[in-house]
Order: structure tokens, then sequence, then C-alpha cells
């Protein structure tokens, strides 16, 4: 839902944390949730030392609104669909949660949804989606390699994620 962004995006930063820089992360230095790629490609150069650390919430804003939100159309996507979506696109990118969310609604699984997958979604009861998207989530992170050193954490945000946008969607 389009006045959804802000609050998604607050409940996001709660998830994503502060400055991080875990050996056993293949995202490598993070801070706010933005890796250092990341922001890099946003900026169009390399960052410098210390301008991870300084990130604010201002800064990432935009990079998760175009990079992630409008990417998963999470205008256009029911109370708690929009956050289960987002916050899973942020976490492992916006192809593979769009890809669960095609299957589930027997539309065309190629990574983006456009009018056919939003039409497609309409059909369906968002609820059923949530419940689909948050299984297939942890399905994934239990394939994962790092699921030994991260997988607590995922389960529980994956937990946190599903109960809060069960909690949108039927308060919508």
């Amino acid at each position: 839902m389009k006045q959804n962004f802000e609050k998604c995006l607050e409940m996001l930063l709660h998830h994503e944390g502060g400055y991080v820089h875990h050996p056993e992360d293949p995202g490598g230095e993070t801070n706010l949730g933005v890796t250092r790629a990341v922001f890099e490609q946003w900026k169009g150069s390399q960052v410098v030392d210390g301008e991870m650390k300084g990130l604010t919430a201002e800064d990432v804003a935009p990079i998760y609104k175009k990079n992630y939100w409008d990417r998963v159309r999470g205008d256009d996507l029911e109370s708690g669909l929009d956050w289960c979506a987002f916050d899973w696109a942020v976490n492992s990118g916006s192809s593979r949660v769009s890809k669960v969310i095609q299957r589930f609604v027997s539309a065309k699984p190629d990574g983006a949804i456009g009018p056919k997958t939003l039409q497609a979604i309409s059909n369906h009861d968002a609820g059923d989606i949530i419940e689909y998207v948050y299984q297939q989530r942890q399905k994934f992170y239990e394939g994962l390699k790092t699921f030994e050193h991260f997988g607590r954490g995922w389960t529980r945000r994956n937990q946190e994620t599903f109960k809060t946008a069960l909690e949108m969607y039927h308060h919508n």
C-alpha cells in the first residue's frame, strides 16, 4: 500500500540494525542493511573509510524505496503483503520474493511484478500469499550454507515479519 512505505521502512531498519562487518557475512560491510557495494553503486563512486559507519536512515531511505519497495510494487500490494515482500526483497533480492509470489498466483515467474502479476495477486487472498511467502522464505534460509551462523536471526526475522504482515493485513 502506498501509505505503508514509511512504516515498513521503520520496521525494516529495526530488523537491519546498525553497522556490521561480520567475517562470515557474504554481504560484507553493512550499515542499516545497506551493503558497501549497494551504497557505492547508488552514489556512483567508491566509499571512503568511515563513510559506511556514518549512514543515516535519511541516506538509505531512497535506496530502499527505489531498489526494493518499488521493485516489488509495494505501493500496489495489500497491506501486510507489501511488508513481507519488501522485507524479504531487502534480505535476499526482489527477484526471489517476486518469483515466489508469482508461483503462488500462477503468474509467469520472471522475477518482476508487473500488471499481469498484480492482476493474478488480486484473485487470491493476501493472507494466503503472506503465509506462502513465509514458508518459502524459511525453506530458502534453511538451505543456505551460512544457516548455521545466521539461521537463528533469519528465522526470528521471518517469524516477526510474518506475524506483523498478518496483523497489517487483518487490520486493513
